[in-house]
């Protein structure tokens, strides 16, 4: 599960990690990104288009748009199977930019889940497979709105939560988003666990327990 994430660095920072992908001049830093939010992503178009999706996939089937609550995350193992998502792992496929996420890990001695917040050694921006769709309301309007992919955890993360996102390093960046149907053996060997080496994790505060929470302090270490 992921159900939480950052993307706290500037614009110029963010293009100069990805200088292939063409970003907003501006955007405001976020420490608690939360489902039905928007997230940048951007999408297996011709033109990579980095767009704003709302977190949570709406298929395009379906009629109460209140489906993508519950479909923020996508499980790597059964995305072929899943009426919800085979669709869109075959044509439409994003990637999601953040630069950390947290997870709640349960602790025997405690009745509470603590908070953990996980991002790469490095301090660098990184990005989620995810997948995208678009939903057209009775009104006319449309919606584009995505979920994340989730694998088995790494060994870092598997003392945390027994799933973590899936996290795609530059080098799969091309295939993923390639804009044509790609079959699910091509793309299975990229969903895997990220090095857990180049990953570091620590407990924060349960500040980020609420969502209108989303400030500095969210990922400082408890």
């Amino acid at each position: 599960m992921c159900g939480r994430f950052t993307l706290t660095v500037e614009a110029t920072e963010l293009q100069q990690a990805f200088p292939g992908y063409t970003f907003p001049a501006q955007f405001k830093p976020r420490f608690n990104i939360c489902p039905g939010q928007p997230v940048l992503a951007v999408l297996n178009t011709p033109a990579l288009t980095v767009d704003s999706l709302v977190w949570g996939l709406i298929p395009a089937w379906a009629k109460d748009p209140q489906i993508g609550s519950r479909l923020i995350n996508a499980r790597a193992e059964t995305l072929a199977e899943k009426p919800s998502f085979r669709g869109a792992y075959r044509y439409k496929r994003c990637l999601i930019f953040a630069d950390g996420f947290y997870e709640w890990q349960i602790r025997p001695e405690s009745k509470f889940k603590v908070p953990h917040y996980i991002r790469l050694k490095s301090g660098q921006p990184f990005t989620f497979a995810g997948l995208w769709e678009e939903w057209h309301a009775s009104d006319g309007s449309l919606v584009k709105s995505c979920t994340i992919i989730t694998t088995e955890p790494n060994a870092l993360m598997s003392a945390i939560h027994n799933r973590m996102p899936v996290i795609l390093p530059p080098a799969a960046h091309q295939q993923w988003l390639d804009p044509t149907p790609q079959t699910p053996q091509s793309l299975q060997p990229l969903l895997l666990p990220y090095p857990s080496e180049e990953m570091m994790a620590y407990p924060v505060s349960t500040l980020v327990n609420k969502p209108e929470n989303d400030r500095p302090e969210l990922i400082h270490p408890a």
